[in-house]
C-alpha cells in the first residue's frame, strides 16, 4: 500500500471528536436507565418509567449513530496533489 493510501485510512481530528462525542452521549444515555436499587427485594414501578423506556434509548440511540456515521465519514480533500 502506499503512503497516499495509508494517510487516507486514518481517522481525522474532526472524526475522533465525533466518536469522543458519541460515547460520551451514550454514557448519558445509560446513566438515564438507571435507577435506585430496590432494598426490599420486591417489584418497583419505576422501572416503566417514561424516562428508562422512551427518553434514554432514543439518547442511547443517536450517540451509537454518532459513533458509527463518525466512523464512515470522510471529508472531501480540495488540494490536489
Amino acid at each position: 500500500m502506499s503512503e497516499e493510501n495509508n494517510l487516507n485510512l486514518r481517522l481525522g481530528k474532526k472524526n475522533l471528536w465525533w466518536i469522543g462525542a458519541g460515547v460520551i452521549v451514550i454514557i448519558i444515555g445509560f446513566a438515564l436507565m438507571m435507577g435506585p436499587v430496590s432494598e426490599e427485594g420486591c417489584f418497583e414501578q419505576d422501572i416503566f418509567s417514561f424516562r428508562r423506556i422512551v427518553i434514554a434509548p432514543v439518547i442511547v440511540f443517536f450517540g451509537y449513530l454518532s459513533v458509527i456515521v463518525s466512523l464512515f465519514y470522510h471529508p472531501k480533500n480540495n488540494a490536489k496533489k
